[in-house]
């Protein structure tokens, strides 16, 4: 007969914290959210850290090449959607990685004889308003001139005109050369009231680019989330039938680490898909892997050689997994039971694997319960939907504003290989569906509230780190009377202006 469990499948809406004492060191400004997102031998750094507990979901409508950047200047992480052409894929982490970089390798260049229709085409396929003139095209040419956009008119200037007539020449250029630490360089921006330094080797060739904006953007984005040289860190999504092919162009591409997409991780498609990275790259690929509900399942995958694992089947907002397949398990009975799964391991091995907590957050106190019960990090898909930098449309139906929001195991997405059974390519009934959330406006806005709730929950906690609030927090089971009581009851509210 079947194997029953005693214990009940809880929801994190089950529970609440109890406050611990604020000490006068528990003020939120003091709060540190640092948490680690792989492996790593127990007391010791591990190879990547997140600034906020937060990365973006593997899904078409959430981690598009924008809000992975916005995430990444916030501290967080995306992992760029894998449900799309390889190439296509490469190209969205390419850019991510390229966005900001301290020194930048230019991929907008032309040569002198070419014309003003060559330059407008460059920048509408890069984007980039600067443009280097070499003397051949290349990125590492004989440094010639530079273009901006202050250097022609587009309504005016004939398409025809040679770039030689209206660029910046050389020898009016103010540049750096190759090897100048990028301090020096952000200084010289400074001084001469540039937007842009050209760096060149000893023979005059371009070798890189230096943006003001760069600067402006560490300043202004102080949990910034790069790497020792200043580029942004980006994640990339995996499945588990065309790994070898993905996987090669992603890290090619720049992504610093993956994770393999499935809504059931305890497979031996995923054991196969760990296997090969490992064979192909040892511990120099980065990759996470999931989800699972239980000890077993997270087991399972760290043996196989996942780097952090992700919990949760059935608890996302638009995931109906539980509904058509009757499989999953409460997010907070699952969490619990994994993270005392890692803890065993940890002890055990003294290597330390990060959790992940996917899905079942409704509200913001929901992640401090998460982040209690021992998630390293939380992957949301509706929270980053709402916001200007998500990759779908905002729409108006009736007085209320919205943006389009999909599962990936809808028939939309069309993304088959996430619930790789090894047979056919075909959805043959959806575990996803197709929705609208609340459009919320800028991520950083929306971000900034969130984050603020977060530090005064942990305070509240007598917590100063989620090290801390692991070690110490109290939580507490509540009735279904309790919940109705910690809202706003029996009173009438006030209509607001919106």
């Amino acid at each position: 007969m079947a194997i029953y469990l005693n214990d009940v499948s809880r929801t994190f809406g089950e529970y609440l914290l109890l406050p611990g004492l604020t000490t006068k060191a528990c003020i939120p400004s003091d709060v540190n959210l640092k948490t680690p997102l792989v492996r790593h031998a127990a007391g010791e750094t591990p190879a990547i850290e997140l600034n906020v507990p937060f990365v973006s979901a593997i899904m078409q409508s959430v981690s598009g090449t924008e809000l992975a950047i916005e995430l990444a200047r916030n501290g967080g992480l995306s992992f760029i959607y894998c449900s799309q052409p390889i190439d296509e894929q490469a190209e969205m982490v390419r850019k991510v990685k390229k966005f900001k970089a301290g020194f930048v390798i230019s991929d907008a260049n032309v040569r002198p004889e070419q014309t003003l229709a060559d330059v407008i085409k460059v920048a509408e396929a890069t984007g980039h308003s600067t443009i280097g003139v070499t003397e051949d095209g290349t990125s590492n040419g004989k440094l010639a001139g530079i273009v901006t956009s202050r250097d022609y008119r587009i309504e005016k200037d004939p398409l025809s005109m040679k770039v030689k007539d209206f660029m910046t020449p050389f020898a009016k250029l103010i540049y750096g050369q190759a090897g100048i630490p990028l301090g020096e360089a952000n200084r010289i921006l400074w001084e001469h009231k540039l937007n842009a330094l050209p760096i060149i080797d000893h023979n005059g060739h371009l070798v890189y680019f230096v943006f003001r904006k760069d600067y402006d953007s560490h300043r202004n984005n102080p949990e910034e989330l790069s790497d020792k040289t200043k580029k942004l860190l980006a994640g990339a999504g995996v499945n588990t039938r065309d790994y070898r092919e993905r996987i090669p162009a992603l890290i090619d591409a720049g992504a610093d680490v993956l994770c393999i997409d499935s809504s059931d991780g305890y497979s031996e498609w995923q054991k196969d898909t760990l296997a090969w990275v490992r064979q192909q790259y040892g511990d120099a690929a980065l990759i996470g892997a999931g989800n699972v509900v239980d000890s077993e399942g997270f087991r399972y995958l760290v043996d196989a050689g996942a780097d952090f694992v992700k919990v949760g089947i059935g608890g996302g907002s638009i995931c109906i997994t539980r509904e058509q397949k009757g499989i999953g398990r409460g997010q907070a009975t699952a969490l619990i039971d994994v993270v005392q799964a890692r803890d065993e391991y940890c002890r055990k091995t003294g290597v330390y694997i990060p959790i992940c907590s996917d899905g079942g957050l409704v509200h913001d106190y929901h992640m401090v319960l998460a982040l209690a019960m021992g998630a390293d990090f939380l992957m949301m898909g509706r929270y980053f939907a709402r916001f200007d930098e998500s990759p779908t449309k905002t729409l108006r139906i009736g007085n209320n504003y919205v943006k389009e929001y999909w599962g990936e195991g809808s028939n939309r997405a069309h993304n088959w290989q996430r619930y790789d059974m090894g047979e056919t390519e075909l959805l043959k009934f959806e575990e996803g569906v197709d929705s609208y959330v609340p459009y919320a406006g800028k991520m950083k806005d929306n971000i900034a509230v969130t984050l603020g709730k977060i530090k005064a929950t942990m305070c509240s906690c007598g917590a100063t780190s989620i090290k801390t609030l692991q070690q110490n927090a109290r939580i507490t089971l509540v009735s279904s009377t309790s919940i109705v009581e910690g809202g706003a009851h029996d009173v009438i509210l006030k209509e607001q202006n919106r």
